[in-house]
């Protein structure tokens, strides 16, 4: 549900600019990834759980321990159906170019370009890369990566909190009380989404962006 009061040039730019690359077609040389993390919450049971059997649900008592939290990084290419998610500690400007690197050097390493839609979280900066890796290694890496920012409260443009409402529907969105569970279930679950090659079906286009939101526009 959007609260909209004024929308200025700067963020229909940076909106338009997202719509037109999502109405483009479909590149494989040009991967349209969009990029999102998500905090997680690890809780324990305080007391076991009775399991789920034939004619019952799982049983599980109110009271919880908290152990920590963890972060999860979401890329998802929508328009081929493949997600590439990372269970990490903390969400530094580190641990963001290390992921950015394996998008690079595994997931796409012989495309011409990425093209990364993103918030403009101070993270998701160039700087990252060089705090993360050396001068050389950091040029590498960002020749192959476009940014394209949403604009500021506008997460809805991007793609990627699709993907993790989808995650959280199906696998996150429960108890689970430490990071490796976390990966495993993470990672069974994209498994999951990719071999069934689940995409998105975006259909909020530039013309609808007119229809809907010009009388919100201001020089």
């Amino acid at each position: 549900m959007w609260c909209i009061q004024t929308i200025d040039a700067e963020y229909r730019k940076r909106m338009y600019d997202v719509l037109d690359l999502y109405e483009e077609e479909y590149d494989p040389e040009k991967p349209l990834v969009c990029f999102d993390e998500k905090p997680k919450q690890l809780i324990r049971d305080k007391r076991a759980s009775i399991p789920i059997k034939l004619g019952s649900p799982e049983k599980y008592d109110y009271e919880y321990v908290r152990n920590g939290t963890a972060n999860i990084f979401m890329a998802v290419e929508f328009k081929a159906g493949k997600r590439m998610t990372q269970v990490t500690k903390r969400r530094t400007m580190v641990d963001f170019a290390q992921f950015v690197k394996m998008l690079v050097d595994e997931e796409y390493p012989d495309v011409e370009i990425i093209r990364l839609v993103m918030d403009n979280l101070n993270t998701h900066k160039e700087k990252s890369f060089y705090e993360a890796f050396s001068e050389d290694e950091a040029k590498r890496i960002l020749n192959k990566i476009e940014f394209h920012y949403t604009p500021k409260h506008a997460s809805w443009l991007n793609a990627a909190e699709i993907e993790i409402n989808v995650m959280d529907i199906e696998c996150t969105d429960r108890r689970i009380k430490d990071r490796e569970i976390l990966a495993y279930e993470v990672a069974a679950w994209t498994q999951g989404r990719n071999d069934n090659k689940k995409k998105i079906n975006w259909k909020f286009t530039s013309e609808k962006a007119d229809e809907k939101l010009s009388k919100y526009y201001v020089p």
